[in-house]
């Protein structure tokens, strides 16, 4: 019996032993202190407003937002926001809630502006950023609407000349500018028909420029040709009556500008306040704004004016857009004409001096004439045009 109580002890020594060696018993023994392995962050940023691609007036308030989730859910209420605008001195710092920041856009100037917001957000190992882009155009504030009117038609009494005063008598509130054109430009002494229509649509509220075709500055028509054209204008039919020159056939391309920097340069010289009118009936390199007043920047069909988009040259919208004109034919109806006069006075097309008629032409065939007379919805144009300036619904054709 006293060999067993002896190794029933023994026992219970070595089990003592070997719990100790393991970490048992009432401690003392190693920690598990293994770190969980660290879960990545993730955040986006998605802007919301303004709508893409938009055309907006610069120095309006402008709202820009952006969406931003951490690890798919709204990001935390406070989350900081970075919103520039390039190019441009733009910045602001938003701050989110229910996940959305919003800042108002100011000081961007006129054109193309890539608007940025970019977000970080502190993670457990690193921090996580995220940035959104769109493009967006702002247009300089824009003024009315006006008419400008290739009166290429010889006035005589009872036509289209009178149809013109009284439609400038009859609508004040509208700045109409005919295009006067006899023998194309070329005379040397006054047509006492024009001296009487002239007058009379001036005293009716009226402006008239003088037609100068150049030839697109190809050299078929010399400088000399052209300046002495413009003299004519002022000394035949006076200063008093001709307040500026309307330079058709004008190129569009920068190897041309030098031509017509000097005809500007030669106009301004003799009168600075002569308004300069350049027809390359397209849109032209940018440099040609520089050489022009105004530049018509679209001569065609209805349904090519239709689908018009300057976004594809975007320095128009650094442009006013009393600064660009529209001269729209093949505007079949009055509804037609009011679709076209607002698309026109629209933010996206940005024109100024505008026209259009339902006379054909088909510039492929060469066959017509557009500005053979006034268009047969004449007062309609004018309604429509004081109606979109005023803001008002056009009156019904």
């Amino acid at each position: 019996m006293l060999r067993i109580r002896h190794l029933a002890r023994w026992c219970s020594l070595l089990l003592a032993a070997l719990i100790s060696a393991c970490g048992g018993g009432g401690g003392g023994g190693t920690v598990d202190t293994t770190t969980p392995p660290a879960t990545s962050t993730s955040v986006s940023v998605t802007l919301t407003a303004p709508e893409a691609e938009g055309v907006f007036n610069a120095g309006a308030s402008l709202s820009v937002s952006a969406q931003v989730t951490v690890n798919g859910a709204a990001a935390a209420d406070g989350t900081a926001v970075s919103f520039t605008a390039s190019p441009g001195v733009f910045s602001a710092t938003g701050t989110t809630r229910s996940g959305v920041a919003t800042v108002t856009l100011s000081g961007a100037a006129a054109g193309r502006q890539q608007i940025s917001a970019s977000v970080t957000v502190s993670g457990q190992s690193s921090n996580a950023t995220a940035t959104a882009t769109r493009v967006v155009y702002l247009r300089a504030a824009p003024a009315a609407l006006e008419v400008l009117v290739p009166a290429y038609f010889h006035p005589s009494s009872g036509t289209e000349w009178s149809r013109l005063a009284s439609g400038a008598s009859t609508n004040p509130s509208v700045s109409i500018t005919a295009i006067l054109n006899p023998d194309n430009g070329i005379f040397t002494a006054a047509d006492a028909s024009y001296v009487s229509a002239i007058n009379q649509f001036i005293a009716g509220g009226g402006k008239v420029v003088g037609y100068v075709y150049t030839g697109y500055g190809t050299g078929s028509r010399s400088l000399a040709a052209i300046k002495a054209n413009i003299d004519n204008y002022i000394a035949v039919y006076g200063r008093s009556a001709i307040s500026g020159i309307f330079l058709d056939e004008m190129a569009s391309e920068t190897s041309r500008l030098d031509f017509y920097r000097e005809i500007y340069s030669y106009i301004k010289a003799k009168d600075s306040s002569l308004r300069v009118i350049g027809n390359p009936g397209m849109v032209p390199a940018a440099g040609y704004a520089a050489v022009a007043d105004v530049l018509v920047t679209f001569e065609g069909r209805n349904s090519t004016y239709a689908t018009y988009d300057p976004r594809t040259t975007p320095w128009l919208y650094t442009v006013a857009n009393s600064h660009q004109s529209s001269l729209v034919h093949n505007t079949a109806t009055c509804a037609d004409m009011q679709r076209a006069v607002q698309s026109a006075a629209s933010a996206l097309y940005n024109a100024g001096p505008v026209y259009m008629t339902n006379l054909e032409y088909d510039p492929v065939a060469d066959v017509g004439n557009p500005w053979a007379s006034l268009p047969s919805y004449w007062t309609g144009l004018l309604q429509t045009v004081a109606a979109v300036n005023q803001g008002r619904t056009p009156p019904a054709c």
